[in-house]
């Protein structure tokens, strides 16, 4: 027989460890524990990483569109937002050969 004081603390238990996986799950940026993602924030053409940037359309469907004559030759592609606007980037090893293709 469960008494009623052996119900209440089950309860409390089930609250306190609710609150231990919301606090993980929805945590504050300070300790980078969170699982909800960020909002990405734009960055310079040269914060990307290995990815060069090898165009700068003048809008996103512009910029799309060159990603794909790029990926129909068969070049990896990023469209990316930087605090520039859009650029088209490559990874260093397809730089030339994508140039190449924009270029004609």
């Amino acid at each position: 027989m469960v008494l009623d004081w052996q119900r209440v603390l089950l309860a409390i238990a089930t609250v306190g460890v609710l609150m231990l996986l919301l606090r993980w799950a929805y945590g504050n940026g300070r300790s980078r524990t969170s699982l909800v993602e960020r909002r990405p924030t734009a960055g310079r053409s040269n914060e990307y990483g290995l990815l060069v940037p090898i165009a700068a359309p003048g809008n996103y469907i512009e910029g799309e569109m060159l990603c794909r004559r790029l990926e129909d030759a068969g070049i990896r592609t990023n469209l990316v937002s930087t605090v520039d606007g859009p650029r088209v980037m490559v990874f260093p090893e397809d730089e030339s050969i994508a140039r190449q293709l924009l270029a004609s």
